[in-house]
């Protein structure tokens, strides 16, 4: 091949050609078609240039295209932003619906029973301080004193010479000012009887009858309410003119031994546990009138083994001297060789009915304790001591027999 042949072959021109050579060193650079320049040049030498090229105008890159959406699945657009397929949307189920007796109406045989709602929360919690009365559950009240709660206007139970609402609230320790007054917007106070939503109103503390959250706000400060774990041996009276133990005696380290107290019910000398003392009438009345039914527990030991149908028995009741008793609940708590540890339940107030009804089912006691009266419980007060009830446990006291 002569010399101008090779000079014009295809790989001299795409390649290792002269001219180009000369070009490179010469610093002028070359430009190709897509705008990006080659080798040369001393200034940008070995960098890609992204300017616009001479012989071709600058296209801008294609939007993508938006997913449609489906507003009957709604998943599909954004699979399209990932660059996925479309995916069919999983049908909706009902929790619950693969349950046995889903759908059928409640009432008929194997519906579902209907959840019960829960209690509505609140933020603040009144009395929520205080270290006593704090799992005591929702207020309990005698059946016969439910009834709706009635909402009047602020006028009628304003007094004009009485204390903001608010501030009484505060001084009974129920929240800070701020507290009781977002206590008073939501409905959460009544006042003899009634909701008032309304700042502003002004009470008389020493006539008023206040309640937040159903609980009552005791006003008077020269009530008392302690509980007394009293242990064996002890009488239950103020005084005994046979000198034995009694609970005066437990009073002359407490700062209200002065007090003229008290004691709601008894407790024979041979059973422990608790006993309340008060300087308010009205509430020991109710406390022991059998027409409130105020519940009481008690743990009773006997000797074991104790067979089944005994508890049934107490439960449909036992024939005494001074007639039927029967228990509200019973339930096996411990069983020792030898000994078994039973807790019942009865709102009864008769003289040492629960020893006489044991010893009618043929299980005399061997020890009694006395742990909860209404919703007041001795927790793991020690034996012999004597505290204050809180302000939150005397607002469930109170309740609890429609005060």
């Amino acid at each position: 091949m002569t010399q101008a042949g090779r000079q014009s072959s295809p790989r001299n021109s795409s390649g290792r050609n002269s001219s180009g050579r000369n070009e490179a060193k010469g610093g002028a650079g070359r430009t190709n078609a897509g705008g990006f320049s080659g080798r040369g040049g001393s200034a940008g030498a070995g960098k890609r240039n992204f300017t616009q090229g001479e012989g071709r105008p600058f296209k801008a890159p294609k939007p993508r295209e938006a997913a449609p959406f489906d507003p009957d699945n709604p998943t599909t657009a954004g699979d399209f932003d990932r660059g996925q397929a479309a995916r069919p949307a999983k049908p909706f189920r009902k929790p619950g619906s693969n349950k046995p007796g889903f759908g059928k109406a409640p009432g008929t045989p194997g519906a579902l029973k209907p959840k019960a709602k829960p209690a509505r929360q609140y933020g603040s919690k009144a009395f929520g301080s205080e270290r006593f009365g704090q799992n005591l559950g929702p207020i309990r009240k005698p059946g016969r004193n439910r009834g709706p709660r009635q909402e009047v206007p602020q006028s009628d139970l304003h007094d004009v010479d009485g204390v903001r609402l608010q501030k009484v609230m505060a001084q009974a320790g129920v929240a800070s000012r701020r507290v009781c007054e977002e206590m008073i917007l939501e409905g959460r106070v009544e006042v003899d009887g009634v909701v008032t939503t309304e700042l502003g109103m002004r009470v008389d503390p020493t006539a008023a009858v206040i309640h937040v959250d159903g609980i009552r706000i005791q006003l008077d400060e020269t009530l008392v309410y302690m509980v007394f774990n009293k242990p064996k041996g002890v009488v239950s009276t103020m005084e005994d003119p046979e000198g034995r133990p009694c609970i005066s005696d437990f009073l002359k380290n407490n700062k209200n031994k002065g007090e003229r107290l008290f004691h709601v019910g008894r407790l024979d000398v041979a059973t422990e546990g608790l006993l309340l003392l008060t300087n308010d009438g009205e509430l020991a009345n109710r406390l022991t009138h059998p027409s409130y039914e105020v519940p009481k527990t008690y743990l009773v030991q006997v000797r074991g083994p104790f067979p089944q149908g005994v508890g049934a028995k107490l439960k449909n009741g036992v024939e005494l001297e001074d007639g039927v008793a029967a228990v509200d609940s019973f339930r096996l708590v411990d069983s020792t060789p030898g000994h078994v540890l039973i807790e019942v339940v009865l709102h009864s107030g008769k003289n040492r009915i629960v020893r006489r009804m044991f010893d009618a089912v043929g299980f005399p006691v061997e020890r009694l304790v006395r742990v909860k009266v209404g919703p007041i419980g001795l927790g793991d007060q020690r034996q012999g001591s004597i505290r204050n009830l809180g302000r939150q446990e005397v607002g469930h006291l109170l309740a609890s027999v429609g005060l």
